[in-house]
């Protein structure tokens, strides 16, 4: 659903995400601009592989399309930066994140990304004007990282992840790790058992497992099952996981009643997050939200936002 003017250049939607509400997008980079090449990508092969970052479309031309929005479009939950590219390639996201917060305070920013640039302390610098960060780790080691991501020659792993982990020492908002599962390759055990020991160096808020529900740039790509992820999830407890793939079944229900009481008495004691609660109790994030739903909706929890964090109390 496009916004009812068709003369904006930088934004798209807004979208009812799944996961961020009412979204906003905003395109920081021509199409298919990328430091890789990845086999599930939606928006097709990479076209444009930049060696270094640059103010790819005007700074001032998408501030005035998102003040020009935003001013009369107050229902949005999110701005999110994505799109058809990765958006931290241009130097100008700090600034344009800044200005939405100083203008739009009660609008909450998001930024999509493939995780490629946060080795570098300008670009962490930069991203701290967001709310929420959802970055990509489809691998851990090489290999994987090679056949998944299609990287261009000067990225690897390992410099991926360390950017993470100094990333989430410094950012103050949530990061949800999107986690893109492609069987026979990132779900082994001993990929796994890499993956389990990068995401415990990174600390992101939550992990969130997805997997293909659209034609990929591979034709020989299939989706993992909801058995294959629900196996992944379990093999990543005790961290907080949650599986977002499209093709996942919703939470069986008499297990939710079993775990109800273990996690009222938590919450007696102490006001807790969904990510808290998940840990405590080895439950999925798929499965505490759904539980949390319904204590709210019979009135037996309340819930209350404290800075970027929602806690629940009985």
């Amino acid at each position: 659903m496009r916004h009812e003017k068709s003369d904006y250049k930088y934004l798209f939607g807004p979208v009812r995400s799944r996961r961020l509400g009412i979204s906003l997008g905003v395109d920081m980079v021509p199409y298919k601009t990328c430091t890789l090449n990845c086999i599930y990508c939606e928006c097709g092969a990479t076209t444009d592989y930049p060696t270094q970052r640059g103010e790819f479309v005007p700074t001032a031309a998408v501030k005035k399309e998102l003040d020009d929005y935003l001013s009369s479009h107050p229902e949005v939950d999110f701005v999110t930066f994505g799109g058809s590219g990765e958006p931290t390639l241009h130097s100008g996201i700090g600034e344009i994140a800044r200005f939405i917060k100083d203008n739009f305070p009660q609008v909450k920013t998001a930024l999509l990304t493939n995780s490629t640039f946060f080795h570098m302390p300008d670009v962490r610098q930069q991203v701290l004007a967001f709310d929420l960060i959802l970055p990509s780790l489809d691998a851990v080691s090489q290999k994987a990282f090679v056949k998944i991501n299609k990287p261009m020659v000067s990225v690897d792993c390992e410099m991926i992840i360390e950017g993470l982990e100094k990333l989430s020492a410094q950012f103050k908002g949530q990061i949800w790790l999107e986690v893109f599962i492609v069987p026979g390759i990132n779900d082994t055990k001993k990929e796994l058992t890499l993956f389990k020991e990068a995401i415990e160096r990174i600390k992101p808020t939550r992990v969130q497992l997805n997997s293909l529900d659209r034609p990929g740039t591979c034709s020989w790509l299939t989706p993992a099952s909801a058995q294959q992820l629900q196996q992944v999830a379990d093999f990543l407890m005790p961290l907080a996981v949650e599986i977002i793939a499209r093709n996942f079944p919703p939470p069986d229900p008499q297990k939710l009643r079993l775990k109800a009481s273990s996690l009222l008495s938590i919450i007696k004691r102490r006001p807790s997050t969904v990510e808290d609660l998940s840990v405590s109790l080895g439950m999925t994030l798929n499965e505490v939200s759904k539980l949390l739903d319904e204590l709210s909706q019979s009135g037996t929890i309340t819930s209350e936002i404290t800075g970027n964090s929602t806690f629940f109390r009985a």
